[in-house]
């Protein structure tokens, strides 16, 4: 596959919280590190997403009295599960694994700063009201097709693919490079049939080799 100025690589979240030995740890999440790294080769444009939260943030179940991660509450009007301490900001935990190669990255898009509202997208926060900028600066680079891999396949890297996909992006999402955090068993195989339906494609790192 030729390399074009036009497609973009999205890297979601692979930060030590969310790799095995971590607050919020994804099953198998280090085992795709290998693979972005591979297929970071085949684009001259990468960007990554960072949570950062603050340490007061109410995606926290700490933050609530008497409330346990995987509990769901309403956060100003929209639905939010609770969930372990993560990815704080300047905490080790925040950081990108140090395997990950991250010598060629355009820029790094923070999300999830605003204690009140999570942010699972790399585009925009749960309720919408916030926006990363990571829109613009793709349009601004003549970005019209992007590829979204990471952690975790059935939060951010769905909702990142999604909300390219709704800005109007042609989005792949690369199956073999995400791994899912799997709260119910079936979570990341709903994950990838609502990404499905939605037209975004779904393809895994052999696409690369074609």
């Amino acid at each position: 596959m030729k390399k074009s100025n036009k497609e973009a690589l999205i890297i979601v979240d692979v930060q030590y919280d969310f790799l095995p030995g971590g607050s919020l740890a994804v099953s198998e999440g280090d085992q795709i590190i290998p693979i972005i790294n591979q297929i970071q080769d085949h684009f001259d444009l990468i960007v990554a997403t960072q949570d950062w939260h603050p340490a007061e943030h109410l995606s926290f179940a700490a933050n609530h009295s008497e409330k346990n991660p995987g509990e769901v509450i309403d956060l100003d009007g929209v639905p939010q599960v609770l969930w372990p301490v993560h990815c704080v900001q300047g905490s080790d935990g925040a950081d990108f694994h140090h395997q990950l190669d991250q010598s060629n990255w355009e820029a790094i898009f923070q999300k999830g700063t605003n204690p009140r509202v999570d942010s699972y997208s790399g585009f925009f926060d749960n309720a919408r009201r916030g926006d990363t900028g990571l829109g613009d600066f793709l349009r601004e680079k003549g970005v019209d097709r992007i590829f979204v891999c990471g952690l975790a396949l059935d939060y951010c890297v769905k909702f990142t693919a999604l909300d390219g996909h709704s800005l109007g992006f042609e989005t792949f999402f690369i199956q073999d490079a995400t791994r899912a955090v799997n709260l119910d068993p079936k979570d990341g195989e709903k994950a990838l049939q609502e990404i499905s339906s939605q037209g975004i494609q779904l393809i895994d790192s052999s696409y690369f080799l074609s």
